[in-house]
């Protein structure tokens, strides 16, 4: 509290004194580091400048849900970076189409085409396929790992499936479109083990370098097609090996000349021995337990860098290739060494080292990469460096999960990114990814995507509740309006609630709890408005507007709304959203107000026909449009721009429900009519003769047809008697209702 006192003296004005209020410290934005495994005050080096180096896509095929999951995430992460806590970020991201999967896939797709080019007969292709599956199923045998081995195992299905037939045909002596038909069906199938097998053949001739930049070059124009429709932003630059090569080979030999790398047979290789004994680095910091793990290691050298000869190359089992010596059927360039080519983890370093300098503020990447590849890359980087601080903060985003399985394109289990949007817009996607944290496992599954359904619905409705309310003619002194306890209540929470929204963003970032704290804020609005309505009072246009505008604000810091929608959800697709609201909408409202007239008269007059004219424009032409209109009884008919498609789904599901509410009715009435039915039959029965029937359990009876004796002769007792008798009582009424309504006509 701020303290302001006096003291009067003798003769003397009293002087006041001021201290300043005491407040809480702000809190400061921290950031998990995967070098100290903990959340650590992010402190770029140089003011406000982020220099931030991501690991991009090594581009041999479609890219799928697993990219999405680091690169939506880095650019959520970048954007509040950005446009919340204000730093200027230069964010560089390199695209490797230098690779040993790339060098594989581009001369097996290659030879393959060139296979399929020269139309093999049947006869040839069952040949080749069977031997084809030699080494293939010698694969199948010796692989320990269950997913792969079953994945391999419906490949070979497959194949099978699709051979069999040709076979047959074979035999048969088919001929023309259906022995060709058939042909073409094994070819698809066998595609992946023919490739191989081809390439175990026929790869070494492979000589043409253009074969090896052609296929990186599409699936990276196919790439970046889908960042662009994730609404992800591109890099500030952008940095591929092929490029950098001349860089690349200055790096390789200041480390040799540093004494942390060594020529062996044309390849050059990381001292990670030397280095590690070094007093002033260390090897691997992000993940020292991994060290002498060699599937890791092997993975990280690539396919076709991994051989006994290789390995007697290398003075140390973890030193790993800076530089490799190509062999027959791989790219190459010249160096010191003769013609090879880079080694996969040496490109970041000198491409990140040749624009970032010797030490960056972030380095990201997805949690697999930690080991080898960034352990590797820190490596080598501090020996060319000389330094200890080569990355500041390790960013690594978590895994992604299908449907609680484990995502592998080597095992045949991604979704393509494309497939994906197929399915939900990239909002949807971007808000199932916000309401994760950016370094947990994502689970991509019909319950995430529904949760980040159900979250855009809801905030969406209030987005358009506020715009209905801020259509609404209002002077200019209308605008501001008198705060009752109601708007003082819902101020302090709209503050509360941005207050707690920025903590969680300092806490590392933490969207799912930032959405969280604006979903409960929107609950809070919406409970205002309802009271509001309840009592036949306006709601305070500025402060919804207010609260409204924020929201909106930080959905656009976090690239879920496109920059040209001033408040909610654009309406019409990208590029479209105000300017179409504010075109159309004065339109809507006079449409709207000329069908709330004639639907008055139509009541006051009794015409039906008119009031199912307007139903029909409600509920059938202008969702066509996008138009949504809500009739609210006793209130103005309320006017809302929404997605066409959104509409046409709501109007489905609204059919449907309608039509399980019909169904319902007509069973409850066949119920009913089956129950009137048998109560009708069972009145017809004269009570002189309900018992006769059960000869199983009576075998004697009075004169009025009670019974007096069970089925083995012995007389019943007077509890029975009594209750058989209540029975006979109540027939005899039943009976006589029955008579009744025979005489009076009334039965149907």
């Amino acid at each position: 509290m701020a303290a302001c006192t006096g003291e009067q003296g003798r003769g003397q004005r009293a002087q006041p004194r001021w201290s300043p209020p005491a407040g809480t410290e702000p809190c400061k934005l921290r950031l998990y580091n995967s070098l100290t495994r903990s959340k650590d005050v992010f402190v770029p080096q140089n003011g406000k400048k982020v220099t931030w180096y991501c690991c991009g896509p090594t581009v041999y095929d479609a890219s799928h849900m697993g990219h999405a999951r680091s690169y939506i995430s880095f650019d959520i992460l970048r954007r509040v970076l950005r446009d919340y806590f204000h730093l200027d970020v230069f964010y560089c991201m390199n695209v490797t189409d230098v690779d040993d999967k790339i060098i594989k896939r581009a001369r097996q797709n290659h030879l393959f085409e060139q296979y399929r080019e020269k139309r093999p007969q049947a006869a040839q292709l069952l040949e080749d396929v069977r031997a084809a599956l030699q080494p293939f199923s010698a694969k199948l045998s010796e692989t320990t790992d269950p997913d792969k081995k079953q994945m391999l195992q419906r490949l070979q299905q497959a194949v099978t499936l699709a051979r069999d037939p040709l076979e047959d045909a074979v035999r048969a002596g088919a001929a023309g479109e259906e022995l060709e038909a058939r042909v073409q069906v094994l070819l698809e199938e066998a595609k992946d083990v023919l490739s191989e097998w081809l390439d175990s053949r026929l790869g070494s001739e492979v000589t043409d370098n253009s074969i090896f930049s052609k296929l990186p070059k599409f699936w990276e124009e196919e790439f970046h097609k889908d960042m662009a429709a994730l609404n992800v932003l591109p890099p500030d630059v952008l940095t591929r090996v092929s490029e950098y090569v001349p860089e690349i080979v200055a790096f390789v030999q200041k480390i040799v000349d540093n004494g942390y790398g060594y020529v062996s047979n044309g390849s050059v290789y990381f001292d990670t021995v030397k280095f590690a004994s070094s007093e002033k680095h260390t090897y691997a910091k992000l993940v020292p337990e991994a060290v002498g793990d060699q599937k890791a290691l092997q993975e990280g050298e690539g396919d076709l860098s991994v051989s006994a000869d290789r390995l007697r190359e290398k003075r140390s089992a973890s030193d790993f290739a800076l530089w490799k010596a190509s062999k027959p059927g791989e790219p190459s360039w010249p160096c010191p060494w003769g013609k090879g080519r880079p080694g996969w983890h040496i490109e970041c370093s000198a491409m990140a080292g040749s624009l970032l300098g010797s030490s960056m503020d972030i380095h990201g990447g997805g949690f697999d990469l930690r080991f080898p590849h960034h352990d590797n890359e820190l490596a080598q980087s501090e020996a060319y460096f000389e330094n200890d601080c080569w990355v500041r903060y390790f960013l690594h985003t978590g895994h992604l999960t299908i449907a609680g399985c484990k995502m592998s394109k080597s095992l045949k289990n991604f979704v393509t990114i494309k497939d994906a949007l197929q399915r939900h817009s990239a909002r949807q996607l971007r808000l199932a990814f916000l309401l994760h944290s950016w370094r947990d496992t994502l689970d991509y599954s019909s319950n995430t995507m529904e949760c980040a359904l159900q979250y855009e619905r809801f905030m969406s409705e209030f987005f358009l509740n506020v715009k209905d309310i801020l259509r609404a003619p209002r002077d200019l002194t209308g605008q501001f309006e008198k705060w009752e306890d109601e708007e003082v209540e819902l101020n302090r929470n709209f503050y509360d609630r941005k207050a707690a929204v920025h903590e969680a963003l300092c806490d590392s970032v933490d969207t799912r709890s930032a959405l969280e704290e604006m979903r409960a804020l929107v609950g809070q609005c919406n409970l205002y408005v309802a009271a509001r309505k309840a009592a036949r009072r306006r709601p305070n246009r500025a402060l919804l507007e207010g609260v409204a505008l924020y929201l909106t604000r930080m959905l656009k810091i976090f690239g879920a709304i496109e920059e040209d929608s001033a408040l909610g959800f654009p309406v019409g697709g990208h590029g479209t959203g105000q300017n179409l609201e504010a075109t159309v909408m004065p339109y809507l409202q006079v449409l709207s107000e000329f069908r709330e007239g004639v639907r008055k008269i139509a009541r006051e007059k009794r015409v039906p026909e008119i009031l199912q004219l307007s139903d029909a424009l409600r509920d059938d032409v202008l969702p066509e449009l996008g138009v949504r209109l809500e009739d609210h009884e006793g209130l103005p008919t309320v006017v809302k721009l929404v997605d066409r498609d959104t509409l046409l789904k709501e109007r489905e599901e609204r059919k449907q429900v309608e039509e399980e509410k019909r169904r319902r009715k007509e069973e409850a009435a066949r119920r009913k009519q089956g129950q009137e039915a048998a109560r009708l039959a069972r009145m017809k029965v004269p009570p002189c003769e309900m018992f006769l029937s059960d000869s199983d359990k009576y075998s004697k009876f009075d004169e009025n047809g009670l019974p007096t004796h069970d089925a083995d002769g012995n007389e019943l007792s007077k509890g029975q008697a009594k209750k058989l008798r209540k029975l006979f009582e109540a027939q005899e009424k039943l009976h006589k209702e029955y008579l009744q309504m025979a005489q009076n006509g009334s039965l149907q």
